[in-house]
């Protein structure tokens, strides 16, 4: 059955106007994006039919401000960009997307089809083409009755499986041209959502036998499992068998799993710690929905440990996945919701060292070794670890959606950040590195939760890429306060140079930052409320007055780049041994030759 279409206006409804309803009928709600006039007939289809339209200030930010709005919401987030040079700006979005398998859907222009390899304005580069290795899904729709049949096949794809981006080029001929009704394609539009993969029988029957034999085991979630079924089933999991949960990096982590699991361990980097104490290692993980990798360790046995010591249990919805890295045990393909409750169906007694659990889960408390020292360094800036401790014990009493970007920043406030007691955290940094990409998640996340107050993490480097989305939050009034930590450096950068060649050595190539720039002056001529902090003993009294009123604020926090945090000498690699060459941020490697 085909969805009715309707005609608020007086004039002809066009291509844009049926590719607006289609998405309306799909659940869209909101299109984030920028204007150019290629997509007109599209935005005013949008006008017409109810769906909000928020535009930014860059593309860069319209996609990503779509995947924080999915991440938020769980749901398909919409996006716009127009031809080329829009679509160019978008490119970004579609790559963290692609890295964080953030379902979105993005919408683009392009020349009409009979300028088609014409060297016309805005029509140089394919973007169906480009966009094919960065997304799940890319075409250009050629009829305008095509809509229909075309956005529900998008969507289906961006949701299924492993999600990600995908994307339509609706060229401009075909979004102006009038719809006829007779002629339109309507593909599965109107049929309703199909079911979740389960799991293989035989694949939960071993699941279960190896957990029946585990003493130490531990559950590791990744972004492939964090529907709300999925938590349910979960917390029934680990609260019945005693079984600790940790998450990783890009997991939106969700204030549900820390306030009602009895045994939530924090993030999956807090296991590599069980070894560095002399504690025993799991001896069994379940890998639910997470990718192997650098933030799960890769293949150095600090997190999972080693194969001969530990029982892997993989479960993702993307059999590539599964081996990728590590070897595995039980390799089951499946969604991750789907195959906890058939784990539940059939719970079983498993003789847990309760001890263990208990060291385990609370390695996120440990006290940090910054804790004692003075929270003025001997340059007169704040320490880090103590600005950002006084910044977030400020707002313990609004419980906001946290978004941290940036490099030692964002380390910085992984320590201290549950101080606010976040209702969900989402890291925008992940495999890509990506800088900057904050400001798009947090205008996301504004829009699919308004009653929120969103926290809008950077270093001074970060900032640098998106701040005149400041003006985006303004002009929407938006509940988003952005946060500045500034050492007036590419701090990671600087002090990975710094552990490379030495103190002693003062070339710092393209690390600096400008010492005069007043992110809190910028960010008032912007529209927002704007403080600058100095002082640990200030940063309270500050963050009162930036969450003081309605709308958007700022709040910019001068600190020292030292000490250098633990995690970026880790990544660095540094070693005395003169037989290493140090590859920073990836294993190191054995030198040709032997130094004496």
């Amino acid at each position: 059955m085909a969805f009715p279409l309707t005609n608020p206006t007086t004039r002809e409804l066009t291509g844009g106007d049926l590719l607006a309803q289609a998405l309306k009928h799909i659940g869209t709600e909101v299109a984030f994006g920028l204007h150019g006039g290629h997509l007109d007939a599209f935005l005013m289809g949008c006008e017409s039919t109810g769906i909000r339209l928020v535009d930014t200030r860059h593309e860069t930010a319209a996609v990503q401000a779509a995947e924080g709005y999915a991440k938020i919401a769980q749901k398909l987030g919409v996006c716009f960009v127009t031809a080329n040079s829009g679509f160019s700006n978008g490119i970004p979005g579609l790559a963290t997307a692609l890295a964080d398998r953030s379902p979105i859907l993005c919408i683009t222009s392009s020349p009409p089809l009979r300028d088609a390899e014409n060297n016309s304005l805005q029509g140089i580069i394919d973007q169906v083409v480009v966009s094919r290795p960065l997304t799940k899904f890319a075409h250009r729709v050629t009829n305008p009755e095509d809509a229909p049949r075309i956005v529900s096949l998008a969507a289906r794809t961006a949701l299924a499986g492993a999600s990600g981006p995908v994307l339509l080029d609706f060229p401009i001929d075909v979004l102006f041209t009038p719809v006829h009704e007779k002629l339109i394609s309507w593909g599965s539009i109107s049929s309703p959502s199909s079911y979740a993969p389960g799991p293989h029988v035989e694949a939960v029957k071993e699941a279960v036998s190896l957990l029946r034999s585990a003493t130490r085991p531990a559950v590791i979630i990744g972004s492939g499992g964090q529907s709300n079924e999925t938590t349910t089933q979960l917390l029934h999991l680990s609260n019945q068998i005693n079984i600790p949960i940790f998450d990783t990096q890009k997991c939106t982590r969700s204030s549900t799993l820390a306030a009602e699991c009895k045994f939530y361990g924090g993030g999956a980097g807090g296991l590599g710690l069980l070894a560095a104490l002399n504690n025993p290692q799991p001896d069994l993980i379940l890998l639910l929905g997470a990718r192997t990798g650098m933030f799960l360790g890769g293949r150095s046995g600090a997190i999972i440990p080693p194969h001969e010591k530990c029982k892997l249990i993989h479960v993702d919805v993307d059999g590539g996945e599964i081996g990728r890295t590590l070897p595995v045990d039980v390799g089951v393909i499946s969604d991750v919701g789907q195959f906890v409750a058939a784990l539940n169906a059939q719970l079983p007694e498993i003789s847990v060292d309760k001890s263990w659990v208990n060291t385990a889960i609370t390695l996120q408390s440990l006290p940090s070794p910054y804790e004692n020292d003075a929270p003025t360094n001997a340059s007169g800036h704040m320490h880090p670890y103590h600005a950002l401790k006084a910044f977030f014990a400020s707002l313990h009493d609004h419980s906001p959606i946290l978004v941290t970007d940036g490099g030692e920043c964002a380390l910085w406030a992984g320590a201290v950040s549950h101080l606010a007691s976040p209702s969900a955290t989402l890291k925008s940094t992940g495999a890509l590195g990506f800088l900057g990409n904050g400001f798009g998640y947090a205008l996301g996340a504004a829009v699919a939760a308004p009653h929120k107050k969103v926290v809008n993490l950077h270093g001074d480097g970060s900032a640098g890429f998106h701040f005149m989305e400041l003006d985006t939050y303004a002009r929407l009034g938006l509940d988003v306060l952005t946060v500045v930590v500034n050492n007036y450096c590419w701090g990671m950068s600087s002090n990975g140079q710094e552990l490379v060649y030495g103190e002693e050595n003062p070339a710092r190539p393209v690390s600096a930052l400008s010492a005069v720039t007043g992110y809190d002056a910028v960010s008032r001529g912007l529209g927002n409320r704007g403080v600058k902090v100095l002082k640990v003993q200030d940063v309270e009294g500050a963050v009162q007055v930036a969450v003081s009123g309605k709308g958007p604020a700022c709040v910019e926090l001068v600190v020292d780049s030292k000490p250098i945090h633990p995690v970026t000498e880790m990544m660095v690699g540094r070693t005395e041994d003169p037989n290493l060459v140090v590859v920073p941020y990836y294993d190191n490697i054995p030198r040709a030759y032997y130094k004496d």
